[in-house]
């Protein structure tokens, strides 16, 4: 169970920092036929996307900032705490 539990999280932090670095490169106007760019739609888009539409919209998304919370919570009830 050690195992398992060690890999979901390292998993868990992997794509929190994945939806980092998006939000981070997203801040700089990314050059959309940049193929790590696109890896990196492809990976957040899914999850970012279903966020975003239960969000009302305004000029920020908020998006990358409530899935990294919401991985953290994730996180800690594998963790136990």
């Amino acid at each position: 169970m050690m195992y398992f539990q060690r890999l979901l999280i390292t998993l868990v932090n992997v794509y929190s920092m994945i939806i980092l670095v998006r939000a981070v490169v997203s801040w700089v106007s990314p050059n959309p036929h940049n193929e790590l760019y696109r890896i990196l739609i492809k990976i957040t888009e899914p999850v970012l996307g279903r966020i975003r539409r239960l969000l009302p919209m305004s000029g920020i998304d908020f998006s990358p900032f409530i899935v990294i919370v919401l991985l953290n919570f994730i996180k800690n009830l594998i963790m136990g705490v």
